[in-house]
């Protein structure tokens, strides 16, 4: 005669300490409990465990009277649900379903913005299956340190209309100050392999451009026809023939002097020394210039550096040409999938992060394409975007936490 079993869902709650987990198991070990799932987690050094077995009826009322003792001794409090077979095969069909990763960052993140983005999860129809904060924890007596939030949801089911939830999300991350990401949780994302960056007002705050412009003494011209280009109102190649012949005459040394003193954007430090250490190929795709792309690749050891070429005459001045064929946002897609396929890496496998218009090519091409501190069409157009922290914020994209980005 066969043993009949069930199952019973053990819920323990209280001051979390070294072997309480061991102490629980080795109960369940002694009358050879299956576990069917298990979750913990920690706030404040305060637990809650749940663990899901399943066991003979015959064993079970000892079973809960020896871990009530258990409880008891070690502090914790304890509480036992029955599940029927029915129950738990319902819970075991919604696994089935898609998940989805929602990342929202902030210089610092509070209830208000919390709620908002739940109260989309919630309408959209998904379920939150767990929350995990990402960065560290900020300090009272030091508000400099960790300043920044992130927190990580990881979502269960189909929402009901994703264009609309990301449209909804979007208006809320405007309005309320912090980023979002909503991602398909799926082995890409976990399997992230080649990122590239644009450079100017990207790895770098300022247009090289721009800064050559003023030393020429055609700043105005030059910047105006920039911010033009980059909003998206005029083609990006007749733009940068007009900027570049404005350069006309200007001693190459000038380059030299701007290179040396490069306003790196904030955070860009951390990110290249992460995504170096856990191998990632990393590459410039810009529609500025190899001088300055250069100076980027060495200082950080880029793998792939693609920009344009200024011509120079036998003068050390500028001719007011360009040398080769202009990367602009067509070509900056090509190059994207051209290493793609060079270092045999899926374009869902693929980051690309940029702020103009020029970018939308190789961010809508990417597996997961990033405004960053971006126009307002490149905001629009991207389905994830930083506007409120610092370049490494992309790290919070791919899942990476600061427990171990630090370490």
């Amino acid at each position: 005669m066969s043993t009949k079993e069930e199952q019973i869902l053990v819920r323990i709650s209280g001051q979390d300490r070294p072997g309480l987990t061991a102490s629980i198991m080795s109960i369940l070990a002694k009358y050879d409990a299956k576990v069917l799932d298990i979750g913990q987690a920690d706030i404040h050094s305060t637990l809650t465990l749940g663990i899901l077995i399943r066991m003979d009826e015959m064993h079970s009322g000892q079973v809960m009277k020896d871990l009530l003792f258990k409880a008891t001794e070690l502090g914790v409090n304890i509480g036992f649900s029955p599940i029927t077979d029915v129950e738990y095969e319902q819970w075991v069909g919604q696994q089935g379903k898609h998940r989805y990763i929602l990342t929202i960052i902030g210089r610092s993140l509070s209830a208000r913005q919390i709620e908002a983005a739940t109260k989309v999860i919630a309408s959209q129809g998904l379920n939150i299956d767990s929350i995990l904060r990402l960065t560290g924890r900020p300090s009272l007596l030091h508000p400099e340190r960790n300043v920044r939030a992130c927190i990580e949801f990881s979502l269960r089911g189909t929402p009901a209309d994703r264009s609309a939830m990301q449209a909804e999300l979007m208006r809320l991350a405007s309005d309320m100050e912090f980023d979002f990401s909503f991602q398909r949780d799926d082995m890409f994302r976990r399997m992230r392999r080649l990122i590239c960056f644009d450079m100017d007002s990207t790895l770098i705050q300022t247009e090289c451009i721009d800064e050559l412009a003023i030393r020429a003494g055609v700043g105005d011209e030059v910047k105006a026809i920039t911010e033009s280009a980059m909003r998206g109102e005029i083609d990006f190649k007749e733009s940068f023939t007009l900027r570049v012949a404005l350069l006309k005459g200007l001693d190459v040394s000038v380059m030299q002097d701007i290179a040396d003193h490069l306003p790196v954007t904030e955070g860009v430090d951390r990110l290249m020394m992460v995504l170096k250490r856990c191998g990632y190929k990393i590459a410039i795709l810009s529609g500025g210039f190899t001088f300055f792309g250069e100076q980027l690749q060495r200082r950080y050891g880029i793998d792939y550096m693609y920009a344009n070429e200024l011509e120079v005459d036998d003068d050390g001045k500028l001719t007011g040409r360009y040398v080769g064929e202009i990367v602009d946002g067509h070509r900056k897609a090509e190059l994207l999938k051209l290493i793609a396929q060079v270092e045999k890496v899926n374009l869902a496998q693929t980051i690309a992060v940029g702020d103009g218009a020029n970018d939308l090519p190789m961010i809508s091409q990417a597996g997961l394409g990033i405004a960053f501190h971006a126009k307002p069409r490149v905001v629009a157009t991207a389905k994830q975007s930083i506007n409120t922290i610092g370049l490494d914020g992309v790290l919070y994209f791919l899942g990476f936490k600061d427990s171990y980005i630090d370490s």
